[in-house]
């Protein structure tokens, strides 16, 4: 069985910088056209100019005659100022403003403490110049358990946030739970959306410990039950307009991720559109995969769709067990497996 679909996009992805950066940037260029970049580097890209910044960077860091375009965002801070914003639109470069609840995730340290408190001049200019926010939906207090985490900031900050600003475009990110499907189909369409990862579509709770500790399918948000994971497999093969592609596909050091404190996220950048295929496939539904993988994202983001192809075939290919770069070794999702779609350019 062969498939040919437009040119996916994808809108969550973290690329680090240097070394990392180079060893990751072909497994996201060889199949996406363009790729919403994640600003929490050390230290974060909290302004316009050290967004273009990042964006050389990562454009010289591409394969040779590559067409991918890195899509960047801003780091939100209870200091950014409404005028950031203002030149961050103006520049071209910059396409969302990422929020992360301080110390919700990797280097979120910098982030928000008090959102309505310190950021509605801010969000007030958003809505003004159009830019989505980019929420990582979660609250980070050590009273709320930390499966409970997307629900809580569900019912405490983004639904009243949308009370408030019901014109601010939101994409939740990297959803997780039955909590998040239901409150993002309950919003307006083409103002609230929610990007949809390959592990929270494959992956339960039971991943993160079955035959020892499993450190490479440890993320944040943390995987769930298992009734939550059917319940965001039925949202993104519904054929539904408010959920896209966002690998969230996040590179670590494989001596950072089995150490004793080891950090979260996988790395899925390799696999990414093999095991969208395979949930579409089980799902019955292979004729919406086009629709979630490459429409419902630019048409979100109001951007034109692309119009270069590829190739999905039902080929089984083994998972390399690692990838190896200057600093050390990575480990993708499902490494040594063997996965039954391989991605290839028309």
């Amino acid at each position: 069985m062969e498939l040919s679909i437009t040119r996916p996009d994808d809108w969550h992805l973290h690329l680090r910088e240097g070394e990392l950066l180079e060893a990751v940037v072909p497994h996201s260029s060889n199949h996406f056209g363009r790729a919403i970049i994640m600003p929490n580097l050390k230290p974060p890209i909290t302004t316009t100019l050290k967004a273009v910044s990042y964006q050389k960077s990562i454009l010289k860091a591409l394969p040779a005659n590559c067409d991918f375009t890195p899509l960047m965002t801003l780091y939100l801070t209870d200091t950014t100022s409404p005028n950031e914003i203002k030149l961050a639109r103006e520049s071209g470069a910059v396409f969302g403003v990422k929020l992360y609840p301080a110390g919700a995730t990797t280097n979120s340290q910098d982030g928000v403490t008090d959102l309505f408190g310190k950021c509605l001049p801010v969000l007030e200019e958003m809505v003004h110049q159009n830019m989505p926010l980019l929420v990582h939906g979660e609250v980070t207090s050590s009273e709320v358990d930390i499966f409970d985490r997307e629900k809580v900031f569900i019912d405490t900050i983004l639904g009243p946030l949308i009370q408030k600003f019901p014109r601010l475009k939101v994409v939740m990110e990297h959803i997780t739970t039955k909590d998040a499907v239901q409150f993002v189909e309950s919003c307006d369409e083409g103002f609230v959306a929610a990007t949809v990862t390959p592990q929270h579509l494959v992956l339960n709770r039971n991943s993160l410990f079955q035959g020892g500790l499993q450190p490479h399918n440890y993320c944040l948000p943390v995987l769930k039950r298992e009734t939550h994971r059917q319940a965001i497999v039925k949202a993104v093969t519904s054929g539904s307009k408010r959920f896209f592609l966002g690998t969230d596909s996040a590179p670590h050091e494989k001596r950072t991720k089995e150490r004793s404190c080891g950090c979260a996220g996988v790395y899925n950048a390799p696999v990414a559109l093999s095991v969208y295929a395979k949930v579409f496939e089980e799902a019955g539904a292979l004729d919406k995969l086009e629709a979630f993988t490459s429409f419902n994202g630019p048409d979100f983001y109001g951007l034109p769709r692309n119009t270069s192809k590829i190739k999905l075939t039902k080929t089984p290919w083994k998972v390399p067990s690692s990838f190896s770069f200057a600093l050390g070794d990575i480990v993708p999702m499902f490494a040594d497996e063997t996965l039954e779609w391989l991605p290839s350019d028309s």
